[in-house]
């Protein structure tokens, strides 16, 4: 353990220029404008993991974005890990929020982050987690304390659904055979007090488009004898939730699994103050589904959010329009059992026969995924905890969240393995938002904490 502190300690300053470089190229795997951007990052994270003491490494072609494919093999005989991680990031917009800009990495001290956190997009999510585990191999090849063999798959279409690793992991089962995936794109509770996720949401997103007259109206000449597609929009959306905020929906809650009052009395005893939630988020009240409290709200109860909505003339000044069309991006968090594709044709059908007369329906599904628990009694899942342990002094407490990775059901099921999710970040690090950062200490905790892992799932192995 001192070794690995010493080796983190004498080569902070080099860990922490490597990832700001890192977070200069704007990989935005949304935005078609950031191609380039995103193959250039591509070739970096293969250039590191060189470096960093891998074997092999190779840019992988697939239909869409590019994977990163690196590996250092010891002996066949021995256990194998694989790591994910994703080198995109999400759109920094809005940007006038930024305090400095995103793809401008600053180094800033903040109240629970003292020692000082970097800001900039995709610090947390996942650049900065997945860069602790390029510097934890290279610790572990300097010091020659590789236990085992180690396998990496880094893409770069995680923040669009992940299409083209489907694609890649089904034709590549052979090259992937792993015996644990590691994966660092969650949080923990706090700095002082870690956790590892347990439970992951699945998702549905899709985005839906409400037309009514084929052109833009004069809202004097035609107001009241058309109508107004984002009206009805506005409608139809606040019909998607009763006085309760359920989700009305028919057969939406079919497959939802009730946890139990021992299992939900078991979650109410991780750590969670709700004023100093209420402070942190500018907020007079908490919102959500009768019967349920935010802890719950946020990671065992399925959801149904407007992400996005627009239509008609949101310039400056005033213009008098009925617009010929409306439009809302739609995102459903699922919990495990609820099948990803089966509601979204749950909400297809059901947003397409609410519509009134007048106005024409379409829904057009964006991607998907399963909701994941992992067991607390694996032999990955004790490694982790040994590791969290030694390094904060205290054992790591299982949490649900309320994030999807859409992609570790579909690594279950495609690689037969199961997937120990060890994140560092924290729920204040903005990620999705603007001002999105990650702590120096957790960046470099992480570091000293996964090359403990690999020692303790090689031992309890055996």
């Amino acid at each position: 353990m001192e070794n690995i502190k010493a080796y983190v300690q004498q080569h902070k300053d080099r860990f922490i220029n490597e990832l700001i470089e890192l977070l200069k190229i704007p990989s935005v795997s949304a935005d078609t404008a950031y191609c380039q951007d995103v193959i250039d990052t591509a070739n970096a994270v293969k250039a590191s993991l060189e470096k960093a003491g891998c074997d092999f490494v190779e840019i992988c072609d697939t239909p869409g974005y590019p994977i990163v494919y690196g590996e250092k093999i010891i002996d066949k005989s021995l256990p194998t890990v694989l790591v994910y991680g994703h080198y995109d990031v999400q759109p920094p917009d809005p940007m006038e929020l930024w305090t400095s800009p995103p793809f401008e990495p600053v180094i800033k001290k903040t109240e629970i982050h003292p020692e000082g956190a970097i800001f900039a997009r995709g610090s947390c999510d996942d650049k900065g987690q997945m860069y602790m585990h390029v510097k934890a191999l290279e610790y572990m090849v300097q010091s020659n304390t590789l236990p085992c063999n180690v396998k990496f798959m880094i893409e770069g279409e995680e923040e669009v659904g992940s299409k083209s690793l489907s694609w890649f992991v089904e034709r590549n089962q052979e090259k992937l055979k792993n015996d644990v995936i590691l994966i660092s794109d969650t949080g923990m509770i706090s700095n002082q007090q870690p956790s590892i996720t347990t439970g992951l949401r699945g998702l549905s997103y899709v985005e839906v488009e409400v037309t009514g007259p084929n052109r833009d109206l004069h809202s004097g000449l035609y107001g009241g004898a058309v109508a107004n597609p984002i009206n009805v929009l506005a409608k139809m959306i606040a019909s998607l939730h009763d006085d309760d905020n359920h989700i009305t929906i028919p057969g939406f809650y079919d497959k939802v699994q009730e946890l139990s009052l021992e299992e939900r009395a078991e979650m109410a005893k991780v750590p969670f103050n709700l004023e100093d939630y209420k402070k942190a988020l500018d907020l007079t009240d908490v919102y959500g589904e009768k019967g349920y409290v935010t802890n719950e709200r946020n990671s065992i109860r399925p959801t149904l959010d407007v992400n996005g909505i627009w239509g008609g003339y949101t310039g400056e000044g005033a213009k008098t329009v009925i617009a010929s069309k409306a439009f809302a991006k739609i995102s459903m968090r699922l919990v495990p059992n609820q099948d990803w594709s089966a509601i979204t044709e749950l909400f297809t059908k059901h947003f397409i026969r609410i519509a009134p007369a007048g106005v024409i329906v379409k829904v057009k599904p964006h991607h998907g995924g399963q909701g994941y628990v992992t067991p607390i009694d694996s032999i990955g899942y004790k490694a982790a905890n040994m590791a969290y342990t030694e390094t904060f002094g205290v054992p790591a407490i299982p949490v649900r969240s309320g994030g999807s990775i859409p992609i570790v059901a579909l690594f279950e099921k495609e690689l037969k393995s199961k997937t120990i999710l060890m994140g560092f970040g924290l729920d204040s690090d903005a990620i999705h938002s603007p001002n999105e950062h990650f702590g120096i200490f957790n960046y470099l905790k992480g570091i000293e904490t996964i090359p403990l892992f690999y020692k303790y799932f090689v031992e309890l192995s055996k």
